[in-house]
């Protein structure tokens, strides 16, 4: 993913709020389902570090491969990563195509 479609996505983000939460019991298999889910139906889902906040990039990059999704950024304790589906959800301008299209 090039700086263009991940700052177009990023600025995309900034209005969404985390759906997802990890909290005291970590990254589990519940969490990861969750994300999957989510991205699965919004493609850009927020998620928010409410425990291990000191491994958040570690967690951020584990679930970006267990969910086979990018991670576009870390913002204080919320992560956000894109996923695209089927239905193609996110309408990216012609100068930015996305890859196979």
């Amino acid at each position: 993913m090039d700086s263009s479609v991940r700052s177009f996505l990023k600025a995309k983000a900034q209005n969404l709020k985390p759906i997802v939460m990890v909290g005291k019991g970590g990254v589990d298999p519940r969490i990861v389902t969750a994300l999957d889910e989510a991205l699965t139906s919004h493609e850009l889902v927020k998620v928010k570090f409410q425990a291990f906040k000191d491994e958040k990039k570690t967690l951020a990059e584990q679930l970006a491969v267990e969910t086979k999704s990018e991670l576009i950024g870390i913002m204080g304790f919320i992560a956000t990563f894109y996923r695209d589906s089927e239905n193609h959800l996110m309408h990216f301008p012609k100068e930015m195509m996305r890859k196979g299209e």
